[in-house]
């Protein structure tokens, strides 16, 4: 287990542009090429994993299936992101298709968070850099989907993913990338979205 730190940049759309020519500028290397990614998230019955998050408790994690349409890597991954005192850090596993199935119909169940099940899907499209010890992602395109319903929404902003060590001075950091930072969790903007929280 590595724990790293993690920091959410909000750009507005009309910001996109301008954001990739600050990265250019600053010798950022593009590590492949963009990819579809979906993630189906999981929750006990009272939201307590979004409410956790929300009021920024820990231990915590986030509970999800993720999996890459349209993509080479057709393998399915049940994930946990885990947050805690020391920093965050996440576990994956690829599951076949029946686990997939099974775990939808029957939940997950967590020690800490006891059974959990589907509540919705996050989908978007995701870009990969690399700036000295920093890996960069940004989330464009990103829909909030009901897992019973169908019903979507899509998300006006823009979001860079900041992932480093924990060793990793954060005066640098700042310094690399003056630019706003957020809570942001896609799990808990697609429940306030789609369940008016």
């Amino acid at each position: 287990m590595s724990f790293r730190i993690e920091e959410k940049l909000y750009l507005k759309s009309e910001n996109l542009f301008d954001f990739k020519e600050y990265l250019i500028r600053k010798s950022a290397k593009k590590l492949y090429g963009s990819r579809i990614i979906e993630s189906l998230y999981f929750d006990n019955y009272n939201l307590q994993i979004y409410n956790d998050s929300i009021e920024g408790l820990v231990p915590r994690k986030k509970i999800r299936i993720r999996n890459y349409p349209n993509n080479k890597d057709s393998n399915i991954y049940f994930e946990i992101k885990n947050s805690s005192v020391e920093g965050r850090f996440k576990t994956r596993e690829i599951i076949t298709s029946e686990l997939f199935k099974k775990k939808i119909s029957n939940g997950v169940f967590d020690y800490q968070y006891g059974t959990c099940v589907p509540k919705l899907y996050v989908k978007y499209i995701r870009e990969y850099y690399s700036l000295k010890d920093v890996r960069i992602s940004i989330d464009t395109n990103i829909i909030y989907r009901d897992f019973k319903t169908n019903y979507q929404i899509h998300e006006s902003r823009v979001i860079a993913e900041l992932k480093t060590a924990i060793t990793k001075n954060m005066d640098e950091l700042i310094e690399d990338f003056p630019t706003q930072r957020i809570r942001f969790s896609k799990y808990c903007f697609g429940v306030e979205k789609l369940y008016h929280l």
